[in-house]
Parts: C-alpha cells; structure tokens; sequence
C-alpha cells in the first residue's frame, strides 16, 4: 500500500483511506493508549480468560508504567486513527533474529470492520521493508477466533505453539504466528 509518508516520519497516512498511525512519543500519548487498552481489553478478553486475569495483564503489560518501561527496552508505539477518530493502537519491537515482533495490535469494538487492522498491517509490513526485517511475529490467545481469523485472513501462518507463565498463578496459552515479507 503506498504511503503519503514513509515510516522513518511520526505520522504515515494511507491515500485512500482516513487511517494514519501517529507514534506515540509522548506521556500523553502512552496514557491514551493505556486508557483505550483497558477498555478493549475488558470489553474483549474478559470472556476469553476472564476478569482477573485481564486485570493483571492489563496491568502488566499494558498500563502506562508497562508501556513506558517497555520503550525503554525498545518498543515502539502507534496510535491508529481513523481520520481524526483514535480507534486503536500497535505496539512493536525489532527482533535480534531479523525478524519484527508485533506485541499489541488492537481496534476498539466501535471501530472493528473499518479495516484498520490490515492499514496498519500494511504500515507495519513497510516498516519491515525499510528497516531491512525479513518476517513479522506474534502471539495470540489459542481461544482468541476473531483475532486469529484476521491473521490468517493476512497471510500469517502458524508456526509453534507456547504456554508462557507470566506471573500471578497465570499462563497465556498462544499460537505463535508468522508472515514472510520475502
């Protein structure tokens, strides 16, 4: 997908599209990601693996000191818009392997089937392109079918399976999920 700006900038905007994903580089910024991952992740996990493991996850990895502390281990984060719409947010981090991981990718429910999962997918495939990373890599929740039809509606592949401890007598039990950029 062409860009009316390339992704070495802070804001990239598809052409046809109101999408744009803005890097959040501010407090601010990673405080609303922070509000809006609270709210998609109760709304969207709590059936999935329920409210106490939501809140601690919620709180691990995706709280405002969560966020802050994981970009200074490297990762990058995006707001996504529609237009002028804050709809949702990605959350990356570059791979020893030559490989880009992809942590978070969410769309809040009001905006899901706006396709702005695939513009940020295309976002994040030219990331890779510049950047020189041969594959991008995920995890998600084995029980999560709605996230991973998408991803295989992408073109992502199933590579491995993981059950990871992560702390507070919790297990996250994913697919770990691959595409190829070349």
């Amino acid at each position: 997908m062409a860009m009316t700006e390339n992704t070495a900038n802070k804001t990239n905007t598809a052409e046809t599209t109101g999408f744009r994903a803005e890097m959040a580089d501010t407090d601010e910024k990673l405080r609303d990601i922070a509000a809006l991952a609270e709210i998609i992740w109760n709304e969207h996990f709590t059936p999935i693996i329920g409210k106490k493991q939501v809140d601690y996850m919620v709180d691990k990895f995706q709280s405002f000191h969560a966020l802050k502390e994981q970009i200074s281990e490297g990762y990058e984060y995006y707001k996504i818009f529609d237009g002028e719409e804050f709809c949702g947010y990605t959350g990356i981090h570059p791979g020893e392997d030559g490989r880009l991981f992809l942590s978070k990718l969410y769309i809040k429910k009001e905006a899901r089937g706006r396709h702005l999962a695939t513009r940020a997918f295309e976002f994040l495939k030219n990331i890779c392109l510049e950047r020189g990373y041969s594959a991008i890599w995920l995890t998600c929740n084995k029980y999560n079918d709605g996230s991973l039809a998408v991803y295989n509606h992408l073109g992502f592949r199933t590579i491995d399976t993981q059950e990871a401890d992560i702390g507070g007598g919790f297990i996250m039990d994913d697919y770990i999920m691959e595409y190829k950029i070349r």
